[in-house]
């Protein structure tokens, strides 16, 4: 018996996760990094007009 199929089968499967995985990843972190920057930019717009309404 030849276990090649499944041999393939099970490194393309891990592979697939494999690289799945790292770009899920940057995907995230350049989320999270776009939605820290909104939020300083909301907070220094915030800070700025309560500096001028005093």
């Amino acid at each position: 018996m030849s276990y090649l199929g499944y041999v393939v089968a099970a490194y393309s499967v891990f592979f697939v996760v494999l690289g799945w995985d790292f770009v899920a990843t940057r995907l995230q972190v350049r989320r999270e990094l776009r939605n820290a920057q909104r939020r300083a930019a909301r907070d220094a717009a915030r800070a700025t007009s309560q500096e001028l309404t005093r």
